[in-house]
């Protein structure tokens, strides 16, 4: 990605303006993305990082020419983390003239979504559904890890870090994303000398007092707790914890990504939390401080990872477009079988991971990172 200054000389204004008339017309057409995720609701946090991030990506893409001169459409529905209301959502995009789908944001509504595009052929890259059912058909792709491998990985972490060797677990057995995660986390344990004291479970029904789960882990001696949960879950558990003097290290996966943002939380009880991301917005690099900068020019805030997923997700769309040489008068299902066998030949460089390359199951190659909450920021670590 380019940076471009704020002022233009006269003379490069005239250039310019030549380039413009002497260039060829826009091809006709435009590739139609449509986006589903929670915009409102307990999980919009997610959901609007990852219609901005889309939308900036898809604005770079038109503004630099568009994908072989075809310029790209960005339609983004609500779903407010249900799935009955993602399917209308889907629904209402494929009469919009969707023709690939950038979504859905969180598993559940994902999955639910996916069962449709795989009998309509439509090809679907999820930025952050990150259950293994999101994306069973040979048309579904995702930008984000796994559950399985982010259990798997957080324990390697810890294990590999020697954050712990007695950690429990408070996990949500009514959701695939929080569940799926703990199976592999509890399987890989073992293999990194980390003995579980405490494996608490809540459910959808009781998400509010986790009082009982806290203490139990304490009871056990537990020196860090994981937290293969939301956001939302986890700042009441901060605070639980706080209230009972009982501080533990607290290590988390993306879901935890937005903790900093829950409103009326004090972000100083946060102090210390680490999480997996592949996305840190205070790297170094060039791609992700001009990304953060755009970000933040255009919306006000620090992007998160899902908002790094969803940017990547855009590029990786064109970049799959590109390959496959698809054209903008195809259908969905002419455009899926094309896109589907692109993605497995394409690599990618972007915010979540440099040589990003995909398998034909869906999943991404990259390498894991982990960050730390100081200060009240996300810090790679």
């Amino acid at each position: 990605m380019k940076k471009f200054g704020k002022a233009v000389s006269v003379l490069a204004c005239a250039a310019m303006t030549a380039s413009l008339m002497a260039a060829p017309a826009m091809a006709e057409g435009t590739f139609k993305i449509g986006g589903i995720g929670p915009m409102t609701g307990g999980a919009a946090v997610y959901g609007q990082a990852v219609m901005n991030a889309a939308q900036l990506a898809v604005d770079e893409v038109n503004a630099a020419g568009g994908v072989n001169g075809v310029q790209l459409e960005f339609n983004a529905q609500d779903d407010e983390h249900d799935a009955e209301k993602s399917v209308n959502a889907y629904n209402t995009l494929k009469d919009w003239g969707m023709q690939m789908l950038l979504g859905t944001v969180t598993s559940a509504p994902c999955i639910a979504v996916e069962a449709e595009a795989v009998n309509d052929n439509m090809f679907l890259l999820t930025p952050s559904g990150s259950a293994v059912e999101c994306i069973t058909g040979d048309n579904a792709f995702r930008v984000c890890f796994s559950d399985p491998n982010q259990g798997t990985a957080s324990a390697q972490y810890i294990g590999e870090n020697k954050l712990a060797t007695k950690v429990a677990a408070i996990y949500d057995s009514s959701d695939v994303y929080s569940s799926g995660i703990f199976a592999t986390f509890q399987a890989e344990a073992a293999n990194q000398g980390i003995e579980i004291v405490a494996a608490e479970a809540f459910t959808a029904d009781s998400k509010t007092d986790f009082s009982v789960q806290l203490q139990k882990a304490k009871d056990a001696g537990a020196e860090l707790v994981f937290l293969p949960i939301y956001y939302t879950e986890a700042s009441l558990i901060l605070q639980q914890a706080a209230g009972m003097d009982y501080a533990p290290v607290f290590f988390g996966c993306d879901g935890l990504d937005g903790l900093l943002a829950v409103e009326g939380f004090d972000t100083a009880l946060a102090e210390g939390v680490m999480l997996l991301t592949p996305f840190a917005a205070d790297a170094e690099d060039e791609l992700t401080q001009t990304f953060v900068a755009n970000y933040k020019e255009k919306y006000g805030d620090i992007p998160n990872q899902f908002a790094a997923d969803a940017y990547d997700g855009i590029y990786a769309i064109k970049a799959a477009l590109e390959q496959s040489g698809a054209t903008p008068d195809m259908d969905a299902s002419e455009i899926c079988d094309l896109m589907k066998v692109a993605m497995t030949e394409i690599t990618m460089d972007g915010l979540t991971g440099s040589g990003i390359t995909w398998a034909a199951d869906g999943e991404p190659t990259k390498a894991p990172k982990a960050v730390v909450i100081t200060d009240g920021a996300y810090k790679a670590m």
